[in-house]
């Protein structure tokens, strides 16, 4: 792991149930990131998890928040495991060794991107309406989810918004699994994670003692 770049809260490491619920965990990041304050950074969310999140951060940092649409593509058998993911320009990442592993048809694969892109330019309708997004390069960004488990969605995200010049990009979550965080600190300025966690067996709801899926209206009230 690339500790240079990796921030955590060393006392929550490796344990579970640390977080009341998604802003108790927002709460907590935005203690970690309040010397990037003075930056007058945008906060990017990831929704719809990362939503409520985020939202404490931007109001306690006193900046602006907006959402950064990225959806994993699913299994077709199965809609909480992905093979990858879509982000709001169109970025698609595989995860191929696991797509060959599943014995995955081409078919199936892009029938499954298909339908992530739909469902990403949907939620970005929703969720933006007709505004573009803010300008990435040039300023300080924070991307927000609510924790990292295979890093798939999120490195995805970090591309996306590489290409269009984001180039001081801070990556902040509450919980993550340290072979995902790997993989995605080499990508990004800094890597803020208030409980990082190791082991076979890993699920970013065990990090929270309130667990509940976020719907989209959710998201566009606290948006």
């Amino acid at each position: 792991m690339n500790q240079s770049r990796i921030i955590e809260l060393t006392e929550l490491h490796d344990r579970l149930g640390v977080f009341a619920d998604r802003a108790d965990a927002g709460e907590v990041l935005a203690g970690m990131l309040s010397a990037l304050a003075s930056q007058q950074p945008l906060v990017l969310a990831i929704p719809a998890g990362g939503v409520p999140v985020a939202a404490p951060v931007a109001l306690q940092l006193g900046c602006p928040l907006d959402v950064a649409v990225v959806s994993k593509i699913t299994l077709p058998w199965n809609s909480e495991a992905g093979y990858g993911a879509v982000a709001f320009d169109d970025t698609v990442r595989l995860n191929h060794e696991l797509a060959a592993r599943l014995a995955l048809s081409r078919e199936q694969i892009e029938a499954g991107i298909r339908a992530t892109l739909e469902k990403v330019r949907r939620r970005v309708k929703l969720f933006r309406g007709e505004r573009p997004l803010p300008a990435v390069a040039g300023r300080a960004v924070i991307l927000v989810d609510d924790g990292l488990a295979s890093g798939f969605t999120m490195l995805t995200a970090v591309e996306a918004l590489r290409n269009l010049g984001a180039d001081n990009l801070v990556v902040a979550v509450p919980t993550g699994h340290d072979h995902a965080l790997a993989l995605v600190a080499p990508l990004v300025d800094a890597l803020y994670c208030a409980n990082v966690r190791s082991g076979w067996s890993f699920a970013v709801a065990e990090a929270y003692r309130q667990w509940s899926d976020v719907d989209e209206e959710e998201v566009r009230r606290l948006l």
